[in-house]
């Protein structure tokens, strides 16, 4: 039987999630597709209809080893009825640690029933361009390979949908999970010199934390530093010049020099490319 469905449920605020769960669905090849976007204010507001669709496929951006809180709120309303889903977590090349078994705890919780499971890399919300931390991704291969891993999740969900037998992936991670990363009170910083009033951050932002001064100005205690204002700015007005997140940032483009992969877990045992 073929997958004729596909539900697409992400939080990408930097859109490189985006970019990966849309890739997957290609690969599949199902008749049709759907997009329930987590990441804006007014995501909570249309539920999905995953009860009548063949395949969720479920992404999510990786916040110092878990799953961002704005995405893990805006998913509650989401419920599965039984539905085969495919969970997939992008991090800036250093670590996914948690949250993929976070996000396969969160999809299993709302009744969903995850058949495979993958970590795909995306460029760093840090990344500048004195720190280019896996700038760039995720690139042309790794838009070849979320294909071919989605060629391989049409060819699983078929035979589950024939046989009704379904063998979970069994990711990594530790629960309890690792301890959140707090950063309150840090935000990027507007300069207004460079700043046109174009008003393109204001949209881009997941938590309405961009004010329509002029120029524009953030509010920290909403700020979740996910990077899409500053990465969205046609004049580059927008920088996180904070010490502490150029220290981090540092820390990254020097100790996670290496080009990591994908990696695919479709059963009990993940697949290296």
């Amino acid at each position: 039987m073929n997958v004729n469905s596909v539900e697409l449920i992400y939080f990408s605020p930097t859109r490189t999630t985006k970019k990966i769960v849309e890739a997957i669905a290609r690969g599949i090849h199902a008749d049709g597709i759907r997009h329930h976007d987590l990441t804006y204010p007014s995501a909570p507001v249309k539920q999905p209809h995953s009860g009548g669709c063949d395949l969720a496929i479920i992404g999510a951006p990786v916040y110092a080893g878990r799953l961002p809180e704005t995405m893990i709120s805006r998913f509650k309303p989401v419920k599965g009825h039984a539905t085969p889903a495919v969970i997939v977590v992008v991090y800036g090349n250093r670590a996914y640690e948690d949250a993929l078994l976070e996000l396969h705890d969160l999809v299993s919780g709302a009744g969903f029933i995850p058949v495979a499971a993958a970590a795909f890399i995306g460029e760093h919300s840090y990344a500048t361009k004195e720190f280019p931390i896996a700038a760039g991704r995720p690139d042309l291969e790794d838009i070849q390979k979320a294909g071919a891993f989605g060629a391989m999740v049409r060819e699983k969900v078929s035979k589950i949908i024939d046989s009704g037998h379904i063998l979970p992936p069994r990711p990594p991670g530790n629960f309890p999970y690792k301890e959140a990363r707090s950063l309150s009170g840090v935000s990027p910083f507007v300069d207004g010199d460079l700043c046109t009033g174009c008003m393109v951050c204001i949209p881009s932002c997941p938590t309405s934390a961009l004010r329509e001064d002029d120029p524009p100005t953030i509010d920290k205690d909403l700020c979740i530093r996910c990077s899409a204002c500053i990465k969205s700015c046609p004049a580059e007005a927008i920088t996180m010049n904070d010490p502490g997140i150029r220290q981090i940032a540092a820390f990254l483009f020097k100790t996670c020099p290496d080009r990591k992969e994908p990696e695919i877990y479709m059963e009990t045992e993940p697949l290296l490319p």
